[in-house]
């Protein structure tokens, strides 16, 4: 069975650091400990909150989850795309919100995957996003990083598109920086244009904008995006331009000016199995924490977005039912069962195209206790909307199909990857749909 190598690391590191239910009174029903093995992946915008915005039923639903004492009755990690902010802020705002103690190894933003692209963390990185993004950058391990505003500070007449902000009376000098050697897109920058000019530049003068552009300058320098989501759902009624959009603008402009395809070293960030290989990792931590014994046989992800939650959850699931058809194909022939069908094996996974893994450059080791399955649960409290879209009477109806592809340029579009397992009104369903599916009564 094929794994990310550098997954090993870092689950052995979280292995040393882990430690190591009851009933909890409620005028509500609460959730009782069952026999089964499984976690669950929150989606957080549209699923938990609509901007600032606690949605209803989400907070009951997190204290039935947690004993007398706060403990999780089952693993839970909160996965976003979101990734303006650093862990511990994203954990101490949901803690507030849901009125439950979150702590930052439960959360997973869309830039987090990127702790394993060791390659790049001695190299000159230019950031794009908002937010703290440098402080971001470093404790990712990146350390030489440069912001936009550095780069612009730097080259004083790069930035020409807001009369506004061009030098006054004098055109200061350009400082000159370290050549650049990667771009991370982390989100959606606030000037748009400004990003999109500093960045084609770099792109186009192998990494120093001081040079005059080389349009046969290809392949670019590497670039890694995270999230991909073309829209997000906050208190508007209808949803908002995403960091996808924003990568959809910076490919046409790149294409228009070279000829050449924009290409990324990584798309990390949901709906990429990376994101969700990381996901799955950091359930195995918190189930440790909890005492269990017994693998994660099943994940549950809860979602707003068919193109990156449902989309993501079920392309997962797929990898997952591809490395248990390796493994059984390798005992057969282990076990002398026959014809070799290694060869075809690893080809389960080599279907899937380097952007849906995550990278062009993961490598794979052997690891048997991946989960045996991945279900998609979409919400209606997100940017799928009841009001915008029947909801089937059955939660296991599948959606009507969807004829516009949200999703990524690199991603294939197979609308069967965007029909979720089951389909509920908001996350309280969602998590009561999940005990009955596990046999955990409602009590």
């Amino acid at each position: 069975m094929q794994r990310l190598r550098c997954f090993k690391s870092f689950w052995q590191l979280f292995r040393s650091s882990c430690e190591g239910a009851a009933k909890q009174a409620n005028s509500s029903r609460s959730y009782s400990h069952g026999p089964s093995s499984f976690g669950l992946l929150f989606d957080i915008d549209g699923v938990l909150v609509r901007g600032k915005t606690l949605i209803p039923g989400a907070k009951e639903c997190f204290r039935n989850l947690v004993d007398r004492n706060g403990k999780y009755k089952v693993p839970v990690v909160f996965v976003t795309n979101a990734g303006n902010c650093m862990r511990q802020t994203k954990a101490e705002h949901l803690s507030h919100l849901l009125q439950v103690e979150v702590s930052p190894d439960q959360v997973m933003l869309s830039h987090s995957p990127l702790r394993m692209f060791t390659q790049f963390q001695k190299k000159c990185v230019l950031v794009s996003g908002q937010g703290p993004v440098e402080e971001v950058a470093h404790n990712l391990g990146f350390e030489n990083v440069v912001t936009i505003d550095m780069l612009r500070e730097a080259y004083p007449v790069l930035d020409f598109v807001d009369h506004n902000r061009r030098p006054k009376d004098f055109i200061p000098p350009s400082k000159g920086l370290r050549p650049i050697d990667a771009v991370i897109l982390f989100g959606e920058p606030i000037r748009w244009e400004t990003n999109f000019q500093l960045i084609i530049d770099v792109l186009l003068t192998n990494g120093d904008p001081g040079k005059t552009w080389i349009s046969t300058q290809y392949p670019h320098i590497p670039v890694l995006a995270c999230n991909m989501d073309l829209l997000w759902m906050a208190e508007a009624k209808n949803p908002r331009f995403g960091h996808g959009m924003f990568l959809v603008c910076l490919e046409n402009l790149y294409k228009k000016v070279t000829g050449y395809d924009l290409k990324y070293e990584a798309l990390i960030g949901k709906p990429s199995v990376v994101t969700y290989n990381y996901a799955e990792l950091l359930i195995r931590q918190q189930a440790e924490k909890l005492g269990w014994n017994i693998p994660v046989k099943t994940l549950y992800a809860i979602g707003d977005n068919p193109m990156s939650d449902v989309y993501g959850a079920n392309l997962y699931n797929r990898y997952l039912q591809a490395s248990q058809r390796t493994r059984a194909k390798v005992q057969a022939k282990s076990c002398g069962g026959g014809a070799d069908h290694t060869a075809e094996a690893v080809d389960d996974h080599r279907k899937m195209t380097a952007a849906e893994m995550g990278s062009s450059t993961a490598a794979y080791v052997s690891d048997e206790d991946l989960p045996e399955t991945c279900s998609s649960i979409l919400v209606c409290t997100g940017v799928y909307s009841r009001e915008q879209q029947e909801l089937p009477s059955d939660p296991a109806q599948t959606v009507t199909e969807q004829h516009i592809f949200h999703g990524h340029r690199d991603f294939r579009f197979d609308p069967s990857l965007t029909q979720p397992s089951f389909v509920v009104q908001d996350v309280k369903e969602a998590v009561e749909l999940v005990f009955r599916q596990e046999g955990w009564p409602l009590e």
